[in-house]
C-alpha cells in the first residue's frame, strides 16, 4: 500500500441540536469569546442572539463582530482583530459558513501577532505560533470544509489577490456540525455550496497526494452528493438530506485537509480574488467543464470510478470510455443543481483572460493536478470557459 500520514486534531461534534453545546466548548478555552457572523439576515432567523446567549449561559463574557463578507478581505480581519484584542478574546467563535469561519481564523492570528493576518500567508518566512487564539467553528453551510481544516482564505483587495494562510494551528479546535442550522439556507447558496463540497472530495481523490483514507472518504462524499444536493434543492427542508450534505462536507473536509485540491481551486481562488462578486462555488463551476475534458485521460481510472458512482450504467463500462462517460455525468450534474455558468455570466471581460491566467498559477494548487498545466493550457481553459 502506498504510505500516508494523516492528522486530524479537531473536535467534531457532529449531529441534530448540537449547537446547544456551543458554551460549553467554548468555556473550555477561556472566559471571554468574540462571536464572529456576517450581519443579521431573515434566514438565520435569531441565530447569531441564540449562540450569544449560549455562551452567555456558560459564564462567557461575548462581543459580537458581525462585518462577514463573502471572500473576506483583510480590512474586515483587521476590524475583527481590533474588536478581539480591545476585548481581551480567549476564543474566538465563528458562526456560519467557509467565510465566516476563514475569517474567524484570521483574527485568531492577527489579533495575537504583530502586523496583520497577510503577513503570514503560507508561503511566508512568518507563521502563526502558539499565541494563536482557539477557534470554535459553528458551521451553517455544506460547503467549504472549513470547520476541519487548517486553511483561511482571505483577499487582499488592494492586490487583486486571494490567498491563504495554511496552519496546524488553525484547525478550529471544536467544530459543532449542526444540520438543524442549514434548514433556512437560501437556494442559491445550497447549490454553489454544495458544488464545493463535490469539487472538495473529486479534487482530492484525483491529486497524486491522496491516500486510500482520503480515497475511501472521498468517494464517500461523492456519493453523498450525488444523492443530496438534488434533493436539498427540491426542499430545503429535508433534514435528511441536509444531514448527509452535512456529513459530506465533513469527510470532504477532512479529505482535502490532507491530500488538497488542484487546479480548478487555484484557478477558483483567482477569479474570487479579482472578481469578488463570483462566488467560490460558481467560479469552480465555470471553469470544471474544460478541466475535465483536459484531464480525463491522465486518471481515467479515478474518473471511471467516480462516473459510476453518478452513472450506475457505467458499471460495465472500462478504460477511456468509462471517464468519458463519467466526464459527461459529472457535466449532466452541474447542469441538474443549476450551475451551469460561464465567465461572461459574471461581466468578466474577455479581454482579461490572459491576466486571469497568470494570477491562476500564483497559488500552487496546478501543480498538484494530475496533469501539469502550463500558462496556455490555463488560457486555453479560460477560454473555452468564457
Amino acid at each position: 500500500m502506498k504510505e500516508f500520514l494523516y492528522f486530524q486534531p479537531t473536535e467534531i461534534r457532529f449531529g441534530r441540536g448540537r449547537l446547544s453545546e456551543v458554551g460549553q466548548a467554548a468555556s473550555r478555552f477561556g472566559s471571554r469569546a468574540v462571536l464572529v457572523t456576517v450581519p443579521d439576515e431573515p434566514c438565520f432567523k435569531g441565530l447569531f442572539a441564540r449562540t450569544g446567549d449560549l455562551l452567555a449561559k456558560a459564564g462567557m463574557a461575548v462581543a459580537r463582530f458581525a462585518e462577514v463578507v463573502p471572500n473576506p478581505t483583510t480590512e474586515v480581519v483587521t476590524r475583527g482583530a481590533k474588536m478581539a484584542r480591545e476585548f481581551k478574546a480567549d476564543v474566538v467563535v465563528a458562526v456560519g459558513g467557509g467565510s465566516s469561519i476563514d475569517t474567524a481564523k484570521a483574527i485568531a492570528v492577527e489579533a495575537a501577532h504583530r502586523g496583520t493576518a497577510w503577513d503570514y500567508l503560507y508561503f511566508r518566512e512568518k507563521q502563526p505560533t502558539a499565541k494563536t487564539l482557539p477557534v470554535i467553528a459553528v458551521t451553517t453551510t455544506s460547503g467549504t470544509g472549513s470547520h476541519v481544516t487548517q486553511v483561511a482564505v482571505v483577499t487582499n483587495p488592494a492586490e487583486k489577490n486571494k490567498s491563504a494562510l495554511f496552519h496546524p494551528l488553525l484547525y478550529p479546535r471544536v467544530s459543532l456540525v449542526d444540520p438543524e442550522l442549514m434548514a433556512s439556507l437560501p437556494k442559491k447558496v445550497t447549490a454553489s455550496t454544495g458544488f464545493d463540497v463535490f469539487a472538495h472530495a473529486f479534487e482530492s481523490f484525483i491529486n497524486p497526494g491522496g491516500s486510500p483514507y482520503t480515497d475511501m472518504m472521498a468517494l464517500e462524499a461523492i456519493g453523498l452528493v450525488a444523492k443530496s444536493l438534488p434533493a436539498v434543492l427540491k426542499d430545503g427542508n429535508d433534514l435528511a438530506a441536509r444531514e448527509r450534505m452535512a456529513w459530506a462536507d465533513t469527510l470532504a473536509g477532512l479529505c482535502i485537509a490532507n491530500a488538497g485540491v488542484t487546479m480548478p481551486h487555484g484557478i477558483g481562488m483567482a477569479i474570487g480574488g479579482i472578481y469578488p462578486h463570483v462566488a467560490h462555488g460558481q467560479a469552480l463551476a465555470v471553469v470544471y467543464p474544460a478541466i475535465l475534458d483536459y484531464t480525463l485521460k491522465t486518471v481515467p481510472g479515478k474518473f471511471a470510478a467516480v462516473g459510476r458512482i453518478l452513472e450506475p450504467r457505467l458499471a460495465g463500462e472500462k478504460g477511456i470510455k468509462a471517464a468519458e462517460g463519467a466526464c459527461a455525468a459529472i457535466k449532466r450534474f452541474i447542469k441538474k443543481i443549476g450551475m451551469d455558468v460561464r465567465l461572461r455570466d459574471f461581466d468578466i471581460p474577455e479581454g482579461e483572460i490572459e491576466a486571469l491566467a497568470h494570477q491562476s498559477m500564483v497559488l500552487p494548487d496546478y501543480k498538484n493536478h494530475p496533469r501539469l498545466a502550463t500558462l496556455s493550457d490555463i488560457s486555453a481553459i479560460l477560454g473555452r470557459s468564457y
